[in-house]
């Protein structure tokens, strides 16, 4: 099987205004999801992401703070799997809870396979 990375943008479920009772609600569509993956043997792993971090840049390495854009580009986590082929990994993410964002977004990338 081949690994895909998933990476997360967007639908952000903590935003301003919801409840706890939703944010609960919300958690726990990602938690069966995920859970199935991890059933199936397709889970690799996945994390949420902390919206703070730092840039560094060219042969200079300068450290900035950042990530600095827009919130709903910005990469809010990501889950690695398995699947056989792109289609395959494309119909796993359309699980994905943030998709019932309007502005959720999930891109699926192919993990190279580097050998040393």
């Amino acid at each position: 099987m081949k690994q895909y990375m998933f990476l997360f943008r967007g639908g952000d479920a903590h935003a301003p205004g919801q409840s706890p009772e939703v944010q609960q609600a919300h958690m726990q569509l990602w938690m069966q999801w995920m859970g199935g993956l991890a059933q199936s043997g397709k889970l690799i792993g996945a994390q949420p992401l902390a919206q703070t971090g730092k840039i560094l840049t060219g042969t200079k390495k300068v450290v900035t703070d950042g990530p600095f854009m827009e919130g709903k580009e910005m990469v809010g986590g990501y889950l690695m799997c398995k699947a056989d082929t792109y289609d395959e990994a494309v119909e796993v993410a359309k699980g994905c809870p943030i998709l019932v964002f309007e502005d959720g977004k999930v891109e699926v990338r192919e993990m190279q396979e580097i050998k040393m």
